[in-house]
């Protein structure tokens, strides 16, 4: 019988993660191929983040944007696809929102597909409509 190895979710504080293991899972789950390991690194030195470990593999991460009272933004939540449907994307969520304790309102955006995966995080949907601006240079 296969038995899935231990999956360790710690804050970014607890282990750090490099830029170089962000760009790995960012190229496995198929985002953000413009983002270069300078700007990753800059991501990472702001704000919240967590993520899942097996031994020294990052197979999952999820960060948050705060105003450290108000508001947070919970944005790159993913898990390497051969680690989904194992509860990891769910730990994670938990780990986070308790790293965001302290903020008022914390809001997301997802595909309709993952609704019940926030939603077992506490989330609801609302009827707000989400906007992007992008720098005209992009």
């Amino acid at each position: 019988m296969d038995r899935t190895p231990d999956v360790i979710v710690v804050s970014g504080t607890e282990r750090t993660i490099s830029a170089r293991q962000m760009r790995q899972l960012y190229d496995l789950v198929g985002w953000w191929p413009e983002r270069t390991l300078p700007h990753i690194q800059a991501v990472l030195a702001r704000g919240p983040t967590v993520g899942a470990w097996i031994a020294d593999q990052l197979v999952g991460f999820a960060r948050a944007v705060s105003d450290g009272y108000c508001r947070a933004y919970i944005e790159d939540v993913m898990v390497h696809p051969a680690y989904r449907r194992q509860g990891i994307g769910h730990t994670m969520m938990i780990r986070l929102l308790e790293e965001l304790a302290q903020i008022e309102t914390v809001s997301l955006f997802c595909a309709s597909a993952l609704l019940p995966l926030y939603e077992r995080s506490g989330f609801i949907g609302t009827s707000q409509r989400v906007m992007h601006r992008q720098r005209p240079d992009m």
